[in-house]
């Protein structure tokens, strides 16, 4: 199985007030297990719409920079998310960034998905890629 925690989530209102649209920045770190094995740190920008409103729209961009190892090859690498979110929880699409794999992971590309309930002590992820 897929899986990662966070193991650290830190998040800081930029502009806007809780209940109406804001933008927030968050820094967390996760671990991981699976075909990905180790721990990342990553950063999101938020964006939340505002109470009453359905969750469209409702973004978090981010960048994330895992170390540990891949179906056993060691190295690190960053992915871009593109994600979306609502009180229930999220869902994400992402992409390796080309050039970034270090080590046994050098070259590597690829994209996957996460998704996950609020509050769920772990979320699932798929990763296809290739070396």
């Amino acid at each position: 199985m897929n899986e990662f925690a966070v193991k650290n989530w830190e998040e800081v209102i930029v502009s806007g007030t809780d209940g109406g649209p804001r933008v927030a920045h968050a820094h967390a770190t996760f671990g991981y297990s699976g075909v990905i094995e180790g721990e990342s740190v990553l950063d999101y920008l938020l964006y939340y719409a505002g109470e009453g409103y359905d969750g469209a729209g409702t973004t978090a961009p981010g960048f994330e920079r895992f170390e540990g190892s891949v179906d056993g090859r060691k190295g690190s690498f960053v992915i871009k998310h593109d994600c979306g979110f609502d009180e229930k929880g999220f869902a994400s699409t992402f992409e390796v960034v080309a050039g970034s794999g270090t080590g046994e992971l050098a070259g590597i590309t690829g994209t996957g998905t996460t998704s996950g309930a609020l509050g769920d002590p772990t979320m699932s992820y798929t990763l296809d890629y290739s070396l």
